[in-house]
């Protein structure tokens, strides 16, 4: 039976099958098995291989330059504009291509809060994409889906190829966002993250003018309903960290700031599993079961995951409920959060593994969003690559960065919350030389911090980047908290150190018409 279904209530409609419609999880997982698309592991989570493109694509993401949104868009690398004729004839070609098969659909939302959610609809061509976006967007009771209107509709066609030259795009992948219409086209691509980060951009749009900062950062709540909030890109541990089994996890990376508290804008995570354990992540680990999705992890002969290989990619993922995770807050919506931590994974092993930093500081380092960008989370990337993210999420903010900034700002005076800087990177040399800071030690330093022991302990400013530096932390070897004691040779840590503090201040100077109390609050290179 054909049916036509909108794609939202702004665009045309195009005609499908409609029997695959929010089907359970054990349907889409049969359906995925009978097509090929991918197998069971021996703990019963699906695993599919996503073929050449194992990470995002950025440079494949457009905005359709619509007359509604054009004056509040950051144009540029990120944001890069597409004709609305040339959305138009690539929307034509996909629903042509889709219409002749028969794909699954999801109906959901973004936004844990009723308040602020956005009903959304997945049309996918596989059903592994299905099961995914099932998992990690928020799953409607009976009665919402009887009243679910989308307001967002993806379209996720990765078995179509742009033609360039044709479509307008810059290669077969293609990443087309509009916000006039609502609609997202995704193509050429079977990495499943394209489709949660393409939503969490809408988002990013949406909801300040609602008041509400989007942020990409994980959340946990202790018992006396203390809430903490963890920015970083990939990689730098927002999803381990938060899954701490002495507090409830409110969501694992994205989540939105209104006046009545955080909640989360999934249903889902979305963790990395590189060198995954029982021992050290067990809240993680028991969540890949039967209804969770591996994308790129090797299996054994017995089907058991091999998290050490990266034979396929560095970045294998695993994609599960949120409620699989003991103890999680479900509906994710808590309080105004007491602690935010900056993740970043420094490649040159400089900064502290853990800082106070002041309100000016914060804001520095919010605009900054320095980390090192990781093998596998973006197509080319193959080692630590030192980057500037604003906002620790520039890929995904279709707003200019101090629009976001001075949101966390405001929130954080209101709220008077307390704002760390914790290296997960290296220790004792550069990536190469150092070694990782171990992760039991950064658990420490963030249970310190969000429980307030930090504050008790004397703190020095550190010479170069001028965070406060603790000299004692529960748990933690006192050398290492200053990073200059676990290297070598003193003088190379100088320069290094130096040369950051440099490129802090070369990324820095983009920013125009910021007050001189956060400029000066930055590294000094001298």
């Amino acid at each position: 039976m054909s049916t036509p279904i909108y794609a939202t209530t702004r665009s045309n409609p195009f005609s499908f099958d409609d029997r695959n419609r929010n089907l359970p999880v054990p349907a889409l997982v049969e359906a995925a098995l009978a097509r090929g698309e991918a197998i069971l592991t021996r703990e019963g989570a699906l695993r599919a291989v996503t073929g050449k493109y194992t990470g995002r694509s950025p440079k494949d993401k457009f905005l359709v330059n619509e007359p509604s949104v054009r004056d509040k868009i950051d144009w540029g690398p990120v944001n890069q504009p597409m004709d609305p004729e040339v959305f138009d004839r690539l929307y034509r070609r996909v629903t042509e291509y889709m219409e002749k098969r028969q794909p699954y659909i999801f109906d959901g939302y973004a936004g844990a809060d009723p308040a602020h959610r956005l009903p959304i609809r997945v049309i996918n061509e596989l059903a592994w994409h299905n099961l995914f976006i099932r998992q990690l967007l928020i799953r409607p009771t009976q009665r919402e889906l009887a009243e679910h209107r989308p307001e967002l509709t993806l379209i996720v066609a990765p078995g179509f190829k742009a033609d360039p030259a044709r479509d307008g795009t810059r290669s077969e992948t293609f990443i087309a966002i509009s916000l006039e219409r609502g609609l997202i086209l995704i193509g050429g691509t079977y990495y499943a993250g394209e489709m949660k980060k393409s939503i969490f951009s809408v988002m990013n749009y949406l909801l300040p003018e609602q008041g509400v900062l989007p942020m990409h950062c994980s959340a946990n709540v202790g018992e006396d309903g203390d809430v903490a909030l963890f920015f970083g890109l990939s990689g730098t541990g927002k999803t381990t960290l938060s899954a701490d089994p002495e507090r409830r996890l409110i969501g694992d990376d994205e989540h939105g700031w209104s006046g009545r508290g955080i909640f989360n804008i999934e249903g889902g995570c979305y963790a990395k599993c590189i060198g995954l354990s029982r021992e050290k992540e067990p809240q993680i680990w028991e969540a890949i079961r039967f209804g969770s999705v591996l994308e790129n992890v090797m299996l054994d002969d017995q089907r058991t995951p091999l998290y050490d290989r990266k034979d396929i990619t560095e970045n294998t993922r695993a994609a599960y409920p949120v409620d699989y995770i003991p103890s999680s807050v479900v509906p994710g919506i808590a309080g105004h959060p007491k602690v935010i931590l900056f993740l970043t994974a420094d490649a040159s092993g400089v900064l502290p593994p853990v800082s106070r930093l002041t309100p000016e500081q914060a804001m520095y380092h919010f605009l900054s969003g320095y980390t090192s960008k990781l093998a596998g989370t973006e197509r080319g990337i193959v080692e630590p690559e030192a980057t500037f993210s604003a906002c620790f999420g520039a890929p995904f903010l279709p707003r200019p960065p101090l629009v976001y900034a001075e949101m966390l700002g405001e929130k954080i005076a209101e709220h008077d919350v307390r704002v760390y800087l914790v290296n997960t990177g290296w220790s004792g040399g550069p990536y190469g030389v150092g070694k990782r800071v171990k992760l039991e030690y950064t658990r420490a330093m963030v249970r310190a911090a969000i429980k307030g022991d930090l504050e008790k302990v004397p703190m020095r400013p550190d010479p170069v980047f001028r965070v406060a530096v603790p000299e004692s932390c529960p748990g933690v070897p006192q050398e290492i908290l200053w990073p200059k004691n676990t290297w070598k040779d003193p003088e190379q840590f100088d320069r290094q150190a130096r040369e950051l503090a440099r490129r802090f201040q070369e990324n820095f100077a983009k920013f125009k018409d910021i007050p001189s109390r956060i400029r000066d609050a930055g590294p000094k290179a001298e």
